[in-house]
This record gives C-alpha cells, structure tokens and sequence, in this order.
C-alpha cells in the first residue's frame, strides 16, 4: 500500500501538505547538517534525541498524509 501512496504522489495524483514538504526538507538538512542541539560526542548516545525527535515528527507527517490519501480513495 505504501508503494502506491509513493506513486500517487509521484504522479501528483495526491497533493502532499506543504507542512510536510516542509518538515521533510528540515529533517534532512538537519541530518546531514554539522551543527546539532545536542552532540553525539559530547552526550554519547543521549545526542540522539533530537535527532529521532525530527524523524519522528516527519514520520507522523508522513503516516498523516497516508490517511488522507487513503480516505479520498474510500471517496
């Protein structure tokens, strides 16, 4: 079911929130940006919160803009 939500969205057959463009771009220019919140080397692996705390905003984005896709194919 995934693969088809991808595909609608490549085709633009479903019309992605600009919010979550948006927190998608951010979570990965902060991924593979130098500059963190809070440092892996100094916090060892408590420097990874910030980091899942972006993912994790950008996977309920993105598991929101599935539901929504998925009620206009009931529609």
């Amino acid at each position: 079911m995934w693969f088809r939500f991808l595909k609608a969205v490549k085709r633009r057959e479903h019309r992605v929130a600009p919010m979550t463009w948006v927190a998608a771009t951010a979570a990965v220019i902060y991924a593979l940006a130098p500059i963190d919140v809070i440092p892996e080397l100094v916090l060892g692996p408590l420097g990874f919160t910030d980091d899942i705390g972006v993912w994790g905003i950008l996977a309920v984005l993105v598991v929101r803009e599935h539901r929504r896709w998925q009620a206009s194919l009931r529609t």
